[in-house]
């Protein structure tokens, strides 16, 4: 399964169950790196260092940043979902495939109502 690295508005709920869901998720908490204003560039190095993708409700900014350097560990942006479970399958399903996330830009867009 994928080793992710969870951006600090990345809601927490849905990074336990990803890894319920067998994936390896550090967030941004648990590195020591909330609430220090660290760039989104500086986000992205570190889970390159550490070879994990990001994964992020900050789509703009992370789709950004893979169009100025695709050499990362992988960006995941996603819609935010009130379906906490919904949200967490989504991406799931997006990452499932047993290639490498490195250099990848995954899109996960929440469903019509």
């Amino acid at each position: 399964m994928a080793r992710l690295y969870a951006d600090e508005q990345f809601p927490r709920v849905v990074s336990e169950l990803l890894r319920t869901m067998g994936h390896d998720v550090l967030t941004v908490q648990e590195a020591g790196n909330a609430n220090q204003k660290i760039s989104d560039d500086e986000v992205l190095q570190f889970a390159t260092v550490e070879s994990r993708a990001v994964v992020t409700l900050n789509r703009q900014d992370f789709i950004r940043l893979h169009r100025i350097n695709p050499n990362h560990a992988g960006i995941i942006v996603s819609t935010n979902d009130s379906d906490r479970t919904r949200m967490a399958e989504r991406i799931n399903d997006a990452i499932a495939q047993p290639k490498s996330l490195r250099g990848e830009l995954i899109r996960v867009v929440r469903p019509s109502q």
